[in-house]
């Protein structure tokens, strides 16, 4: 690959973003995402169209503390004038937060090993600086214990089907995905759902999650998440968690 005659370089950046007002991080024909966003920044920086490859796609409302992307650029300024650069031209929503020169075996996406992420909900009503990040469960009583015994269900290597939607336009992804951690606990008034994986599917977070707060507000048994699990069928028992309250955090690489 070369940039006006010369090995261009490939770049690695670290961005945190609130997804609020972005249709998700992939780009799209109304050039509202994330990705559109950062990438007519970077034709102002650059002065030239630069392509962007990210570490996966979130969903329209979804944020993000860790997201990944590379591009590729002969800059000769040094990553620290850069990031300046990014801070200036990126809207107040989306957050440069580290740049660094990488090698052409990098790739945001193909490289990536696995995900974390965490789910956020608050007792009652959340404050008004925190309504945009996290749900409120209002009145609910959250039983904490039948969560996290339905949360077991979901550690190890197998098909999330049923708990995952369709994008359309006859996308097929693997539906075998292995979840190596996930956490349910209160801290103070927060309640939190931390999900580490090799990848998840389209809403798998999120119907994770939506399925567990189903157990804690009594509607349905924890043994009832095993059921739907090794149903590998969709099925309106399982309902979506809002987007707002889930966040992306982190990317691993080897």
């Amino acid at each position: 690959m070369s940039q006006k005659g010369g090995i261009v370089q490939r770049w690695r950046c670290v961005c945190a973003y609130d997804g609020t007002e972005y249709t998700g991080w992939q780009k799209q024909p109304t050039r509202d995402s994330v990705q559109d966003t950062i990438e007519g920044a970077l034709v102002k920086i650059f002065q030239t169209s630069v392509r962007t490859v990210g570490a996966g796609r979130t969903d329209a409302g979804v944020h993000a503390n860790g997201q990944v992307f590379h591009f590729d650029y002969n800059w000769k300024h040094g990553a620290g004038k850069m990031l300046q650069a990014f801070r200036s031209f990126f809207p107040s929503d989306i957050s440069p937060l580290t740049i660094e020169p990488v090698s052409h075996d990098f790739h945001a996406l193909s490289s990536s090993k696995g995900k974390s992420y965490i789910y956020r909900a608050v007792r009652g009503w959340a404050m008004p600086q925190d309504e945009r990040f996290c749900i409120s469960l209002k009145n609910q009583k959250i039983d904490l214990k039948a969560m996290r015994e339905a949360s077991f269900f979901f550690l190890g290597k197998h098909d999330f089907s049923s708990f995952a939607a369709s994008r359309g336009k006859g996308e097929k992804e693997n539906p075998e995905k292995e979840i190596w951690r996930i956490e349910v606990d209160f801290y103070g008034e927060e309640l939190k759902f931390h999900v580490e994986g090799s990848g998840f599917l389209y809403k798998m977070v999120r119907s994770m999650v939506g399925g567990l707060l189903e157990v804690g507000r009594g509607k349905i048994d924890s043994k009832k998440i095993k059921e739907v699990l090794e149903s590998k069928k969709r099925t309106e028992i399982i309902v979506s968690a809002p987007a707002k309250g889930l966040c992306l955090e982190k990317v691993f690489y080897s």
